[in-house]
């Protein structure tokens, strides 16, 4: 926190053994966020303009974000306070609603016409203003009312959003209805609508499609969002009025906290996987909707365990600034994480995460004892079918990893870059990939890359899953290139790119190490409609047809000094100062290795290191290349994966390949050229006793 920071409360290891902190380190932390904010307030507090470059939307648009996001946060921290309100945060705000909600003031907000970022702040004020109720709304005057009632109007009647925005049109209807105001049902009818369309099963949400039917788009918003406003939907339309709608919301956020438990480390840290990452803290939001709706499977203490990790783990890195402001960042400032949407306000979407402080003090959430992490307790691995996942937790260093095969938040019918957030084969929560730059454009991290001769690296989005079973998961796509500039982020251009062969991956997940497998075939015009090809593609692009030679490299490991790098014949070692070690050992055709440094590009230090593994030779078509990566903060995990081999079977259809791991399991996977109708089968072989998978 900054400087002058009154101290925290003192930890209690009694009630929480893991964390130490309590509810009273939640408010202390509110009440800091919020007062630190103050200074950038306008002279009525109806904007807050933060320092910081403007966001897409412009800075006046930014003085509202800064209102709405911290209004959140001031109500999650007045609900249970009674009339105690210190802060003067209901004053304050009520005088906010009162001019930004006035045309004729200068303080006035951006209307829901001006600019299409209105409409996702009028759905934190809405939330706002329903759980303050008593405290704000039935205080203001009949005309402030009312003109609350005309800026939200605009959000009535129109055509909803394809993605997470249109539940913020959602929630302005329900709360327009409860106050008397203008709403309608089609809308609602239409969001909901939307709502199923994106739901893919067990748990997840799709933040939107761009083709019905094809679920590409995951990351954090399934949680802070897509399970977000569902509920608070009907709890402010009431709940009676939406009665099947709510058990069905409640079944579904159930099922999903299933799973994102798992997405977390011991330390704290979250998965860093998707955009908005600077949102941080409301990676919880999700875990304290379950408790507050009755709607999760995990036991109080383990709610709270998880929810004190996460908000630890980012203020102790570093992500309030000397001034008490939120960063954008990661861990700590971090501009480079930085997206186009993105303004000096945006971090406080984290004021979701403090959505806890609604429980009331005596509630089990609140007074339980602390329970341990799933990754505190045994090593897991699984596949998350929805978002196209596999995932590693193992309790020796509390890391958690996941390999993507699923979700590559593209638009299947146009050739993309590669967002780094997205698109990489493997992500974790104690590293990332490099963010910003030429990360897009240029992957060289936790990668499968053909290699021109210019030194480009080939794009993988969009791919296409083939398969996601046991430990396996194996996806396809068309290798290409950009040439000259990145495309705009909101609009794709195919026309930017030459194209490639195919090329098919696989990676086997066990014990924290990963087995990735990579073919390549040529591109033949049949494929564009084979079984998996990889997404449409534009014709009559130039086409690259080689040499190219193949690397596989691995999730950078990133630190405040210089991280040391150890090669020798086929395997590369980078290891940070606390002993967190990313391997790459080639195992079949990839004998060449390096180590690519960089400076300044990382979210988790300023040093970081790339082990890659490279064929060194032109690649062959049809050719099986493999290797073993590992991410561990433990030597021993490392060593334990070094006894996995590969053998390669070929028939007349393509590949089998069999990895035995050299503890009693073993996997195969079919990896079979393009148009093939050869079964790729899956096969876990599980050891002769004990395991401590879960699924």
């Amino acid at each position: 926190m900054a400087a002058t920071a009154v101290p925290l409360p003192p930890e209690d290891r009694a009630q929480s053994p893991l964390t130490g902190w309590t509810r009273a380190h939640w408010e202390h932390t509110a009440d800091r966020l919020l007062s630190a904010v103050r200074p950038y307030a306008s002279s009525t507090h109806a904007l807050i303009d933060l320092p910081g470059p403007a966001g897409r939307s412009g800075r006046h648009s930014d003085g509202l974000e800064g209102f709405a996001r911290t209004f959140l946060l001031a109500v999650f921290r007045l609900a249970r306070s009674g009339d105690h309100d210190p802060l003067q945060l209901a004053e304050r705000y009520a005088q906010g609603l009162d001019a930004g909600t006035d045309p004729a003031s200068p303080e006035r907000w951006p209307t829901l016409r001006d600019t299409p970022q209105a409409k996702v702040e009028a759905a934190s004020i809405v939330l706002a203003l329903h759980e303050t109720r008593p405290l704000i709304w039935d205080r203001l005057g009949d005309s402030v009312r009312q003109r609350v009632v005309e800026w939200l109007a605009p959000a009535v009647g129109q055509v909803p959003s394809r993605n997470n925005w249109a539940w913020f049109q959602g929630v302005t209807n329900a709360f327009l209805r409860s106050v008397g105001g203008p709403w309608s049902p089609d809308d609602v009818d239409a969001v909901m609508a939307l709502n199923e369309e994106f739901y893919v099963g067990d748990g997840w949400y799709a933040d939107g499609t761009d083709q019905p039917g094809d679920h590409r788009r995951f990351d954090y918003y399934s949680g802070w969002a897509m399970h977000f406003y569902p509920l608070w939907f009907c709890r402010i339309a009431g709940e009676d009025a939406y009665r099947d709608r709510m058990a069905r919301y409640r079944e579904r956020l159930s099922r999903y906290l299933q799973d994102a438990v798992h997405l977390v480390g011991a330390d704290g840290a979250p998965v860093f996987q998707g955009r908005s990452l600077t949102y941080r803290m409301a990676v919880a939001a999700p875990f304290w909707t379950g408790a507050l709706f009755d709607a999760t499977p995990l036991a109080p203490g383990l709610t709270r365990r998880l929810a004190s990790g996460v908000l630890r783990y980012f203020l102790d890195g570093g992500c309030v600034d000397e001034r008490g402001l939120l960063s954008l960042g990661w861990r700590d400032a971090f501009p480079r994480i930085r997206q186009p949407y993105s303004g000096p306000a945006s971090p406080y979407w984290a004021s979701k995460g403090f959505a806890g402080l609604l429980l009331p003090a005596d509630h089990p959430v609140w007074t339980a004892a602390e329970q341990p992490l799933p990754v505190e307790e045994a090593d897991t691995e699984f596949p998350l079918t929805g978002p196209g996942w596999l995932v590693s937790g193992t309790r020796r260093d509390g890391i958690v990893r996941l390999v993507q095969h699923g979700g590559d938040h593209a638009d299947p019918r146009f050739l993309e870059s590669d967002d780094s957030v997205y698109a990489r084969h493997a992500y974790a929560t104690a590293a990332g990939p490099a963010v910003g730059g030429t990360a897009d454009s240029h992957p060289v991290d936790a990668h499968v890359a053909l290699i021109r001769a210019d030194g480009s690296p080939s794009l993988r989005r969009p791919w296409r899953r083939l398969r996601l079973d046991g430990r396996v998961g194996v996806s396809r796509h068309r290798a290409h290139w950009l040439d000259g500039e990145l495309p705009d982020y909101f609009v794709p251009d195919s026309s930017r790119f030459t194209t490639g062969p195919v090329v098919t991956t696989a990676s086997v997940l066990h014990g924290g190490a990963e087995v990735r497998l990579a073919r390549v075939d040529a591109w033949q015009p049949q494929d564009r409609d084979a079984e998996a090809d990889g997404g449409g593609q534009t014709p009559g692009l130039p086409e690259d047809h080689g040499p190219w030679t193949l690397t596989m490299s691995g999730l950078p490991v990133a630190d405040d000094a210089p991280v040391r790098a150890r090669l020798s014949p086929a395997r590369v070692d980078v290891t940070t100062s606390n002993g967190l070690a990313s391997t790459v050992i080639g195992l079949r055709g990839l004998t060449e290795t390096a180590a690519l440094e960089a400076d300044g590009t990382n979210a988790f230090g300023r040093y970081s290191a790339v082990p890659t593994a490279t064929s060194g030779q032109p690649v062959r078509h049809g050719e099986i290349y493999a290797a073993l990566l590992v991410l561990a903060g433990d030597p021993a995990i490392v060593s334990s994966a070094e006894a996995v081999t590969v053998d390669v079977t070929k028939d007349a259809h393509g590949n089998t390949v069999s990895v035995d791991w050299g503890d009693g399991h073993r996997d195969e996977v079919r990896l079979d050229p393009p148009g093939s109708r050869t079964a790729r089968t899956v096969v876990p072989t599980p050891p002769a006793h004990g395991t401590t998978e879960t699924t």
